[in-house]
Protein backbone atom coordinates (compact mmCIF):
# COMPACT_ATOMS: atom_id res chain seq x y z
CA UNK A 1 0.00 0.00 0.00
CA UNK A 2 1.53 2.67 -1.11
CA UNK A 3 -0.43 5.70 0.05
CA UNK A 4 0.29 9.37 -0.94
CA UNK A 5 -1.79 12.41 -0.84
CA UNK A 6 -1.46 13.00 -4.87
CA UNK A 7 -3.34 9.87 -5.55
CA UNK A 8 -5.69 10.69 -2.80
CA UNK A 9 -6.91 13.47 -3.80
CA UNK A 10 -7.15 12.49 -7.80
CA UNK A 11 -9.25 9.09 -6.32
CA UNK A 12 -11.65 11.70 -4.16
CA UNK A 13 -12.03 13.96 -7.03
CA UNK A 14 -13.22 11.22 -9.29
CA UNK A 15 -15.22 9.47 -7.19
CA UNK A 16 -16.61 11.19 -4.25
CA UNK A 17 -19.36 13.63 -3.90
CA UNK A 18 -18.40 15.87 -1.62
CA UNK A 19 -14.70 17.03 -2.02
CA UNK A 20 -15.10 20.36 -0.61
CA UNK A 21 -13.46 19.97 2.85
CA UNK A 22 -10.70 17.77 1.02
CA UNK A 23 -9.94 20.41 -1.46
CA UNK A 24 -9.93 23.16 1.41
CA UNK A 25 -7.42 21.15 3.56
CA UNK A 26 -3.99 21.79 3.15
CA UNK A 27 -1.14 19.06 1.95
CA UNK A 28 0.12 19.04 5.73
CA UNK A 29 -3.86 18.23 6.79
CA UNK A 30 -4.44 15.61 3.66
CA UNK A 31 -1.11 13.63 4.57
CA UNK A 32 -2.24 13.56 8.42
CA UNK A 33 -5.69 12.43 7.25
CA UNK A 34 -4.62 9.80 4.94
CA UNK A 35 -1.75 8.68 7.88
CA UNK A 36 -4.52 7.77 10.38
CA UNK A 37 -7.38 6.93 7.90
CA UNK A 38 -4.60 4.07 6.37
CA UNK A 39 -3.62 3.26 10.26
CA UNK A 40 -6.67 3.36 11.93
CA UNK A 41 -7.91 0.91 9.00
CA UNK A 42 -4.60 -1.53 8.64
CA UNK A 43 -5.66 -2.03 12.63
CA UNK A 44 -8.91 -2.67 13.04
CA UNK A 45 -8.80 -5.32 9.76
CA UNK A 46 -4.94 -6.55 10.13
CA UNK A 47 -6.02 -9.59 8.65
CA UNK A 48 -7.16 -8.15 5.20
CA UNK A 49 -5.73 -6.28 2.65
CA UNK A 50 -6.64 -2.63 2.84
CA UNK A 51 -7.12 -1.67 -1.13
CA UNK A 52 -5.79 2.43 -1.12
CA UNK A 53 -9.44 3.36 -2.39
CA UNK A 54 -10.73 2.15 0.80
CA UNK A 55 -8.23 4.42 2.61
CA UNK A 56 -8.68 7.61 0.32
CA UNK A 57 -12.82 7.08 0.67
CA UNK A 58 -11.95 6.72 4.53
CA UNK A 59 -9.72 10.05 4.26
CA UNK A 60 -12.70 11.81 2.78
CA UNK A 61 -14.73 10.86 5.68
CA UNK A 62 -12.46 12.08 8.18
CA UNK A 63 -11.76 15.29 6.23
CA UNK A 64 -15.50 16.44 6.40
CA UNK A 65 -15.22 15.47 10.30
CA UNK A 66 -12.66 17.13 11.09
CA UNK A 67 -13.00 20.43 9.38
CA UNK A 68 -12.96 24.10 10.91
CA UNK A 69 -16.97 23.49 11.82
CA UNK A 70 -17.22 19.96 12.28
CA UNK A 71 -14.13 20.20 14.66
CA UNK A 72 -16.17 22.55 17.23
CA UNK A 73 -18.65 19.96 17.32
CA UNK A 74 -15.78 17.15 18.13
CA UNK A 75 -14.76 19.43 20.94
CA UNK A 76 -18.65 19.22 22.73
CA UNK A 77 -19.67 23.07 21.55
CA UNK A 78 -22.87 22.74 21.38
CA UNK A 79 -23.67 25.77 19.17
CA UNK A 80 -22.02 29.23 18.11
CA UNK A 81 -23.25 32.19 15.92
CA UNK A 82 -21.30 34.92 14.35
CA UNK A 83 -23.62 37.88 14.47
CA UNK A 84 -25.30 38.61 11.53
CA UNK A 85 -23.57 36.12 9.53
CA UNK A 86 -24.56 32.38 10.57
CA UNK A 87 -25.64 30.18 13.53
CA UNK A 88 -24.31 27.07 13.88
CA UNK A 89 -26.81 24.27 16.32
CA UNK A 90 -24.87 20.66 16.53
CA UNK A 91 -27.22 17.64 16.62
CA UNK A 92 -26.70 15.35 19.95
CA UNK A 93 -26.17 12.37 18.23
CA UNK A 94 -22.56 12.43 17.23
CA UNK A 95 -20.28 9.65 15.92
CA UNK A 96 -17.46 9.56 18.26
CA UNK A 97 -14.39 7.81 17.85
CA UNK A 98 -12.81 7.04 14.22
CA UNK A 99 -14.70 3.61 13.86
CA UNK A 100 -18.20 5.20 14.23
CA UNK A 101 -16.45 7.64 10.63
CA UNK A 102 -15.99 4.45 8.88
CA UNK A 103 -18.26 5.06 5.53
CA UNK A 104 -20.23 2.27 4.78
CA UNK A 105 -18.30 1.65 1.00
CA UNK A 106 -15.36 1.10 2.69
CA UNK A 107 -16.45 -2.03 4.20
CA UNK A 108 -17.45 -2.90 0.59
CA UNK A 109 -14.22 -1.96 -1.17
CA UNK A 110 -12.19 -4.08 1.67
CA UNK A 111 -14.77 -7.12 1.17
CA UNK A 112 -14.73 -7.39 -2.65
CA UNK A 113 -10.73 -6.85 -2.20
CA UNK A 114 -10.71 -9.81 0.27
CA UNK A 115 -14.02 -11.95 -1.03
CA UNK A 116 -15.41 -11.49 2.53
CA UNK A 117 -18.27 -9.83 3.54
CA UNK A 118 -17.82 -7.00 6.10
CA UNK A 119 -20.19 -4.40 7.68
CA UNK A 120 -20.46 -2.22 10.42
CA UNK A 121 -22.34 -4.81 12.38
CA UNK A 122 -21.19 -6.94 14.99
CA UNK A 123 -21.77 -10.11 16.93
CA UNK A 124 -21.77 -9.01 20.61
CA UNK A 125 -22.59 -11.53 23.89
CA UNK A 126 -25.77 -10.12 25.35
CA UNK A 127 -27.26 -12.05 29.12
CA UNK A 128 -30.97 -12.85 28.77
Amino acid sequence: MALTVEDATTYINANCINVDDWTDADDAKKLRIVNVAGRTLTNKYAQYTIPDAAVYEYANALATAFNDTNALQQQGVASFGISGVANFTFKDGLKTGLDALIPDVVYTLIGAENGVKLSKRAVKWVTM
